[in-house]
């Protein structure tokens, strides 16, 4: 065997038992973790050296940085942690050892951008790391849709919204829309059909389960925030009308101005309270609604969001 060839076996030997010494290293720490009280922090901050240190194995380490990223964010977003001072930095190392890796764009962006307990509450991070991900993934459009929707969902900024639509409608085999969404922004920005219409391409676009269930609770709750606005104004109209409130919604039946039983999203009749008020039987699987909730209600640390078969 020729000693170039003895050197490679050798060093290929030893890089995967580094690596593999790298994996046990993070399930160790993993298991100290919830009992430790010492701070947060990453031995290694920089890309650039880790870049170095991998030999050329950029991928596989960004698939186990991209792995600790998703299981930081799980572990605290369970515990219902507030602080995700580690999050960014995880995805900054993640897509800088592999620039490629669009997934870890799109589901950074969404454990960043919402506010807690939904996410970190870092819209501006999750910018820039959107930001990172178009300038190294030029044709990608959904990396656009999630830059637009960050814009518009969680900062209301709708001229930036607008613009990185109408960006991602120029890229090959975009979404068409994305060319539409840049004219809502202007015409209807921030109405209840916009909305839906963003949180409908989210559901149909994702390819991951998990993100398909996020869109579709929150498409969910603007269909609930409607109907109690549509009932509540039904139940307006009848006491204008016969000069008192109705004591239930089949009194509004009676009155000819409902047909049926009005449900919510999950079957569950909707309830007339006393002072006209239209509430949901189980706010906590409903979650994202901002109305129909009972006075002094306060959502779950963790949403219950239901899975989409």
């Amino acid at each position: 065997m020729k000693a170039s060839r003895q050197v490679t076996i050798l060093a290929s030997v030893l890089l995967i038992a580094c690596l593999s010494g790298a994996v046990a290293m993070l399930r160790a720490v993993d298991e100290i973790r919830p009992t430790a009280t010492l701070d947060e922090s990453l031995y290694i901050t920089s890309p650039k050296l880790l870049k170095r240190l991998s030999l050329g194995y950029d991928g596989l380490l960004a698939d186990i940085y991209w792995t600790r990223a998703v299981q930081y964010f799980g572990e605290r977003h369970h515990r219902g942690e507030v602080s995700y001072k580690l999050l960014a930095p995880l995805l900054q190392i993640t897509t800088a050892l592999d620039p490629h890796l669009v997934v870890a764009y799109q589901f950074g962006s969404n454990f960043l951008a919402p506010d807690p307990p939904n996410g970190a509450g870092m819209p501006h991070a999750a910018i820039e790391l959107a930001e990172f991900g178009i300038k190294h993934n030029p044709d990608e459009w959904r990396l656009y849709y999630e830059l637009g929707f960050i814009y518009y969902m969680d900062l209301k900024d709708y001229r930036k919204a607008a613009e990185a639509f109408a960006r991602g409608a120029q890229t090959p085999k975009a979404h068409p829309f994305l060319r539409i969404m840049g004219g809502l922004m202007a015409e209807h920005a921030g109405d209840l059909e916009t909305a839906r219409m963003m949180w409908t391409t989210t559901y149909e676009s994702a390819q991951e389960q998990s993100i398909r269930n996020n869109a579709a609770a929150h498409l969910r709750a603007l269909q609930v925030d409607e109907d109690v606005t549509r009932l509540e104004e039904l139940v307006q109209h009848y006491r204008e009308q016969v000069g008192r409130l109705p004591q239930s919604l089949g009194d509004l039946n009676a009155a000819g101005m409902l047909r049926g039983v009005p449900r919510d999203p999950l079957g569950n009749a909707y309830l007339l309270s006393p002072d006209g008020k239209v509430r949901v039987q189980s706010p906590d699987d409903l979650p994202f609604i901002t109305k129909g909730l009972p006075p002094g209600y306060k959502p779950p640390v963790t949403p219950k969001v239901p899975s989409v078969n």
